[in-house]
């Protein structure tokens, strides 16, 4: 069973207690302190609840505040990967200009530089989409640019009807295309989108290279990537409950909002806590 960090209170949901540090002090420094980090980070789920629609999730100040902390911290060793598009982030997070490695890794901003690819043959089917599921109040379809995804959670009992349509999709478009499964949402993506090759690629070169790579994520979409961060001797943190690759655990972003905040500021030490 994995370790959890989080332990809450009615009082205060986003409280968390010194044992919760030490587990966090555990994790992030098995191999070196924290400094010697490369923070990676999901967004939905993650940093932020999730919410009905995509466009309802809020941001609180203090997260936006502690990234900016962190990077420096980090020497700017940390980046936000996540299946939204680079530009949702920009517009959530503004002016932080953080690195990015958006739509599953496909579209990526690093130190500043913007790579998108394109591919016009999915872009030409999503208006299809649109009309198959007019009929289907709740049910949302979300034009993510390169991909695309059908979110139910408005509209449970149309969850059948939206996997089938996007099944329907990815086999006209054809091995090019890969479907991946969320909360409430499936998702069509290119095949070569992927967030743990995001990140071994991010730490091929500074300012990620020769630290130790930490990835927190809520989602079966970022199993890959605790997949990748513990083989090459990182840490892996699922948000909440379910089976898991990843070794480490925190119940909620609320929490984890918590400890990054406390991080940022340098309102803890890590290495001054000692092992559980």
């Amino acid at each position: 069973m994995h370790r959890a960090f989080d332990r809450t209170t009615d009082a205060d949901p986003g409280a968390v207690d010194d044992r919760d540090v030490a587990a966090l002090h555990n994790a992030m420094s098995e191999a070196a302190d924290e400094r010697r980090c490369a923070l990676f980070l999901d967004f939905d789920g993650t940093l932020v609840e999730i919410a009905p629609t995509p466009d309802a999730v809020t941001v609180s100040p203090a997260i936006a505040a502690s990234l900016g902390g962190l990077r420096n911290v980090l020497e700017g060793a940390l980046a936000i990967v996540t299946g939204r598009p680079i530009a949702d982030v920009e517009r959530y997070l503004p002016g932080l200009s953080l690195d990015v490695c958006g739509m599953h890794g496909l579209e990526r901003r690093v130190g500043g530089v913007t790579v998108s690819p394109e591919f016009p043959d999915l872009s030409a089917e999503i208006s299809v989409l649109h009309d198959r599921l007019s009929d289907h109040p709740g049910v949302l379809v979300e034009d993510k640019g390169i991909g695309v995804a059908v979110h139910w959670r408005l509209a449970p009992d149309a969850a059948t009807v939206a996997q089938d349509a996007l099944a329907d999709l990815a086999r006209r478009l054809g091995p090019g295309y890969r479907i991946q499964d969320g909360k409430s949402v499936r998702e069509l993506v290119p095949g070569t989108s992927h967030k743990g090759e995001a990140i071994r690629d991010l730490m091929c070169d500074p300012p990620y290279a020769g630290r130790v790579p930490v990835f927190v994520g809520d989602d079966r979409t970022d199993e890959r990537g605790f997949e990748v961060v513990e083989e090459m001797g990182g840490v892996g943190v699922k948000i909440g409950p379910g089976e898991t690759l990843a070794s480490r655990r925190i119940d909620t972003p609320a929490a984890l909002e918590h400890l990054l905040v406390r991080w940022a500021v340098g309102g803890l030490g890590l290495l001054d806590i000692p092992r559980s």
